[in-house]
């Protein structure tokens, strides 16, 4: 279940390098043809957008979000996968729009919903015969979902979701998390990751405003252990002559990580996320070096590629995408800039939390 955003995205490169415009707010939009020729959906919108929402919202939902309430990765084949049902749901209780909320959140009952624990099989392919063919979960997308259930409770007064989201807390609780060494590690997924005498670990998947909201509601004796040991391990990830994070970490028995063997050791598509959540969870200190990175950047003049190597340094070929850009705005605490919304569901996806991650 290692879900490659490198792999991709390299087709889309040269797209991502200027965006695209930002299609017809207010009203139904013709899909874009994904990066290997799969159209984003198949059906007409016609969900009703609430009126007065966010209009970077707005134009995300048309492009993206199938009537059925599916939310269609174009960048990857067109397929559905649990972070970006769990990013849209957040955005809609976070921005109030229930049709959205709902529609997302029954489609992914339905669809992935797991039957033998309040968890969610991460990945739906419309084009196979058996769509959901991975029963693993992924964490990232299982905290996100719980999320925008809590938000959406407490926002429409809905007790059935906070019920659902505290199923998926202790599910991720019980499941996902692996006591080692003093530690309290939390896992990507189920299944594949807990390697005898190594942990593989994902740190963008480190989402402090989740992990706070779920102390919040099941007290810091739950969480508390969790929250301290994902920060203790970003303390730690530090590679390089920039002292970077990469996608993927290894932690030995001894409590020391390093980047994954099996993967390219790049600060990359994944990992631009480390910051945005710390930053959006008041913990900028913990990644600093990362701040410091793409400061150092802007001041040279050069623009920020979108991966870079931390031990040789050598750096992608082509800069951030818009949204990783306002990821780098947010983070340096600069005015977040409008731009042409991505090309891509990630990069879009990116720029909405820049604006709306609290």
């Amino acid at each position: 279940m290692l879900f490659d955003r490198r792999h991709m995205l390299m087709a889309a490169s040269a797209a991502l390098m200027v965006g695209c415009s930002r299609k017809g707010e207010g009203k139904s939009v013709t899909p874009e043809a994904s990066t290997d020729g799969q159209k984003s959906f198949d059906g007409p919108k016609i969900m009703e957008s609430p009126k007065n929402l966010d209009g970077m919202w707005t134009s995300f939902r048309q492009i993206y979000l199938d009537a059925s309430g599916r939310i269609v990765d174009t960048g990857n084949g067109g397929i559905s996968h649990t972070e970006g049902q769990g990013y849209g749901m957040l955005m809609a209780a976070t921005l109030g729009d229930r049709p959205a909320f709902e529609a997302m959140y029954n489609w992914t009952q339905a669809h992935l919903a797991r039957a033998d624990v309040a968890l969610y099989s991460w990945r739906f392919d419309p084009r196979s015969n058996n769509p959901v063919a991975d029963p693993n979960n992924a964490t990232d997308g299982d905290m996100l979902i719980a999320l925008g259930l809590a938000r959406a409770a407490r926002r429409w007064g809905m007790p059935a979701w906070e019920a659902r989201s505290r199923q998926i807390r202790q599910a991720i609780r019980e499941h996902l998390v692996i006591a080692r060494g003093g530690q309290h590690y939390l896992m990507p997924g189920i299944a594949g990751f807990d390697l005898g005498d190594r942990l593989m670990i994902n740190p963008s998947y480190y989402i402090f405003t989740a992990l706070d909201a779920f102390a919040a509601l099941d007290g810091a004796g739950t969480w508390g252990p969790v929250i301290a040991t994902c920060e203790n391990l970003l303390r730690k990830a530090r590679f390089g002559a920039h002292n970077l994070p990469t996608d993927w970490v290894v932690v030995g028995a001894d409590g020391t990580p390093q980047p994954a063997p099996d993967k390219a050791p790049q600060f990359g598509f994944d990992a631009v996320r480390i910051a945005l959540y710390a930053v959006a969870a008041r913990r900028g200190a913990l990644v600093a070096p990362i701040a410091d990175y793409w400061r150092s950047k802007q001041a040279s003049g050069q623009p920020i590629p979108a991966w870079v190597d931390v031990w040789s340094g050598a750096e992608a070929p082509f800069p951030l995408s818009p949204g990783g850009r306002n990821v780098v705005q947010r983070t340096l605490n600069q005015p977040i800039k409008t731009e042409a919304l991505a090309q891509d569901y990630y990069g879009c996806v990116l720029q909405l939390l820049a604006r709306h991650l609290r």
